[in-house]
């Protein structure tokens, strides 16, 4: 397993947007290259930091190419609400601890 942490500086009222499009861009990824997926964090209003898994290195190096025409928009789109955008680290998983589904968890 792989995961890649980025960062992201947003525009000045763009963060309703940024997150919009953020979602659409991890569906088009999960969807069509093989994405596991992504956690997006909120550190203020400007900064975001996201986490996003996937089965190995290469299928992110090659994830878009795998992509249909549609998702260059989205992504443009994203890339527009930024002033800044950093992969700021690229990790190979060691151990998973996280819980899969709210179902594990007992209300006690």
């Amino acid at each position: 397993m792989f995961a890649v942490i980025y960062s992201f500086k947003i525009k000045e009222g763009q963060h309703d947007a940024f997150e919009k499009y953020w979602a659409e861009a991890t569906h088009f990824f999960r969807d069509f290259a093989g994405g596991r997926g992504s956690r997006l964090h909120k550190r203020s209003e400007a900064e975001y930091i996201a986490y996003a898994q996937w089965p190995s290195r290469e299928m992110w190096q090659n994830a878009r190419e795998n992509l249909p025409e549609s998702a260059a928009s989205v992504l443009h789109s994203m890339r527009e609400t930024c002033k800044k955008i950093e992969t700021n680290y690229e990790l190979e998983v060691v151990d998973d601890l996280l819980v899969k589904d709210d179902s594990s968890l007992k209300n006690n």
